[in-house]
């Protein structure tokens, strides 16, 4: 499949980025977890994660910033660069929940001569918000190419 590039001409202040659901497996929590070498039975051990209080293991920091950095890097395309990443965590995201991300273009701008994007973004679950979350991303210009 060949990947569209998103230019910094095509997108406008105040435009949505497109809403993406990911069903969330047991598999993509202890996935994330083993990936970034955490260990801890939260995201792992299911009767410690409900002993816990949680319905069910959840998704580490380290894996939603993943899933963050891949949302907005696949609604650019492959030359758009993430240049600047930060979110808040708030209700968990567990094995079993649907993860739906949105985003909104929120601010355009030139600086160093590097055409930026600011963009603020949110990942819900049923519980509720998962986390909010900003971004600046460098995206290249039509007379770039």
């Amino acid at each position: 499949m060949a990947w569209k590039s998103l230019f910094w001409e095509e997108v406008k202040e105040g435009q949505e980025l497109p809403t993406v659901t990911m069903d969330v497996s047991c598999t993509t929590v202890v996935a994330g977890a083993i990936a970034s070498r955490d260990f801890l039975p939260l995201h792992h051990d299911r009767e410690y994660a409900q002993k816990a209080g949680l319905r069910d293991i959840m998704i580490n920091t380290h894996t939603i910033f993943g899933f963050a950095s891949k949302y907005l890097t696949d609604w650019t395309g492959p030359e758009g660069e993430l240049r600047e990443i930060s979110l808040r965590l708030m209700v968990p995201c567990c094995a079993g929940d649907t993860l739906t991300m949105t985003g909104k273009v929120v601010g355009k701008r030139i600086c160093d001569r590097e055409h930026l994007l600011d963009v603020d973004f949110n990942f819900a679950v049923p519980l509720g918000v998962n986390c909010n979350g900003k971004a600046i991303l460098a995206l290249r210009t039509r007379d770039a190419s």
